[in-house]
Order: C-alpha cells, then sequence, then structure tokens
C-alpha cells in the first residue's frame, strides 16, 4: 500500500471480534478497503447472533467480499456469569433473524478454524504486540477470557472497542449500551486490567449516521456486495425509524471504532479510568472508575467526533469494496 503523500503506509494488523450484525458487516468491509490495516482474522462473540451464526455470517461476507482466506474462530457462547445465551427481541428487530437483514447470503466454502477464538486472541498478542489492534464490537467475554488466561495479553493488547456511554444516555436502559450489557462482568475485566482500552461509544457513534443516500450508491454498483451491503443496511435505517425516528439515519457504531483503530484522530479522546458498575440498577453502566483517580490512565473515552471526515472515509472505503476492487 502507498501513501498519497509518497511512501509506503505502516500496515496495522488487525482482528475483528464480531457478532455480525449489520454495522460489524460494515466494519469489517471498512476495514477492508483500510490500506493501512492487515486484516489477520476475525473471532466471533456473541449478541446480534448466537457464535455460530456469527461464525457462518463472517465466512459467507468474507466469501462474498473476496477474502475468503481471511480465517474465522468461534469465541465464548454466553457470558461470564450466565451458562447461556438468546438473543435479544430488539437485537432481532433491529439486526434480523439472521443478523445482516435477512439478506441471503450462500454459505462460505470455508470453514471455521479449529483454533478457539481466545487462543488465537494471546497467540496474536505475543506474537505482534504493537503492530496489532483488537477492535471488540460484541460482548467483550473473549477479551476478558483471554485476559483472564494470560496477564500478557491484558498487559500488551491494544484495544478499540465499540460499546458504552459516558455522557450519554444508554440504548437498552437510561444508562446501558447493549454491548456491556451483554456481559458487564467481561467489560469490567477489559476496562480495568487492560493496559491500553480506547472506548468508542455512544457519544460519538449515535452523531455518525447513514442514510438511504449513501446505501443507493453502493447499490449502482451493481456487484453482490454492493447489493449486500446496500439491503442489508436499508434494513438497518429502517429499523431505527421505528426505534430513534429523530436521529435520520442509523448509526455507524461498529465502523467508527474501526476508523479510530487506523486514525485516533477522528475522535476527541478523554483520558479516564474506567469500571462498569456490576450490581443494583447501573448494572451494565461504564464510567469513570473512583478507586483510581490521580492513577495513571489506561482508558480513554472518545467523546467528540469529526463527522465529515469519518463520513468521507468510510464511503470511500466501503466503496471499495461494495465496487468489488
Amino acid at each position: 500500500a502507498t501513501n498519497p503523500r509518497g511512501g509506503e503506509v505502516k500496515m496495522t494488523k488487525i482482528i475483528l471480534d464480531l457478532d455480525m450484525g449489520i454495522d460489524d458487516a460494515l466494519a469489517l468491509a471498512y476495514a477492508l478497503g483500510s490500506p493501512e490495516l492487515d486484516l489477520i482474522g476475525i473471532t466471533a462473540t456473541y449478541g446480534n447472533v448466537l457464535v455460530q451464526d456469527g461464525v457462518r455470517n463472517d465466512l459467507a461476507l468474507l466469501e462474498l467480499f473476496g477474502r475468503p482466506d481471511i480465517p474465522v474462530f468461534a469465541g465464548e457462547s454466553h457470558a461470564l456469569a450466565k451458562d447461556g445465551f438468546e438473543v435479544l427481541p430488539i437485537s432481532e428487530f433491529i439486526h434480523g433473524t439472521n443478523g445482516i437483514g435477512d439478506v441471503t447470503v450462500p454459505d462460505a466454502a470455508a470453514c471455521c478454524q479449529k483454533q478457539s477464538a481466545v487462543d488465537f486472541l494471546i497467540d496474536s498478542v505475543a506474537k505482534y504486540g504493537d503492530d496489532l489492534v483488537i477492535v471488540p464490537t460484541g460482548a467483550m467475554t473473549n477479551i476478558a477470557t483471554a485476559m483472564r488466561r494470560s496477564p500478557e495479553f491484558a498487559e500488551h493488547a491494544h484495544i478499540v472497542f465499540m460499546g458504552g456511554a459516558l455522557a450519554v444516555p444508554g440504548n437498552v436502559s437510561p444508562c446501558v449500551e447493549a454491548n456491556i450489557s451483554q456481559d458487564p462482568e467481561a467489560a469490567d475485566i477489559m476496562v480495568r486490567h487492560g493496559k491500553d482500552v480506547t472506548m468508542v461509544g455512544l457519544d460519538v457513534t449515535l452523531q455518525t449516521l447513514l442514510t438511504y443516500e449513501e446505501t443507493r450508491k453502493w447499490r449502482e454498483y451493481g456487484t453482490p456486495a454492493g447489493q449486500l451491503l446496500a439491503d442489508a443496511t436499508d434494513y438497518y435505517i429502517k429499523a431505527y425509524e421505528t426505534t430513534a425516528p429523530e436521529l435520520g439515519g442509523c448509526g455507524l457504531h461498529d465502523p467508527l471504532a474501526v476508523g479510530v483503530a487506523i486514525d485516533p484522530t477522528l475522535v476527541t479522546l478523554l483520558p479516564i479510568n474506567l469500571k462498569v458498575d456490576l450490581e443494583g440498577p447501573t448494572r451494565g453502566r461504564t464510567i469513570g472508575d473512583e478507586n483510581r483517580m490521580g492513577e495513571s490512565t489506561t482508558t480513554r473515552v472518545a467523546v467528540a467526533v469529526d463527522v465529515p471526515r469519518f463520513l468521507t472515509e468510510f464511503m470511500t472505503r466501503v466503496g471499495k469494496v461494495a465496487a468489488g476492487l
């Protein structure tokens, strides 16, 4: 990859930890269309779908987007404090029963890897260190499990996650965001034990909106990838017309986390040590940790975003994948 200003682009290796819903599919397309990124694998988590459905969607979309060589690893299937998982009715309403807007995509020829997602995450951080960033966009169970098993992973993993809400209301309760709500214990382990964690939450993602005008451009490419991205995102926008009509579009939650992993200057970051409430009516809330005030900060929260610049980059990068380039 070359830099428009001359010279080579430094490639960053990335792992996407996806619960493959519609904005996860957009995040995958964004990553694949970004010349700075080398996507070395997808780890499947749960949330918008069950893990096995997420694996199936990951493999199918990688094939559709022309990258069947990228490996997919199945992750933990339920929260740390639970013994099972069922998709919430609201998640099904927003993402469809299959997670990708009920759009039909053929099964991929490739299969899931035998290695577990957690082992792949631990091994990858050991191998690549500072050259790797991990972007979780669903429940944080895989990340927390890796931290519990490997202190080295907790020490050296660079994590940019989509989730949480600091200064705005949550989207599943007045103070709780959906990804955190799926496994508050895991999210708490991640933000308190990780040494380099960036939160891209509702404070910024609900400012980055997509409309039917953008999806029409993808459909006009006349490619299978463009058709899928347009149809799935239109389903997502339509769901938003019911759940958040005041927004006038759909939030680009997961793609913004990928954008920040590439270029942190897209957002304004507030250094603050975080915790997740685990008890009482605020269970699942992401908030500053009063027990670590004055200590050096290991977590940062995105509190403002350069919307025009992000949307331009998003349309350019996803457009390359939609066009089949």
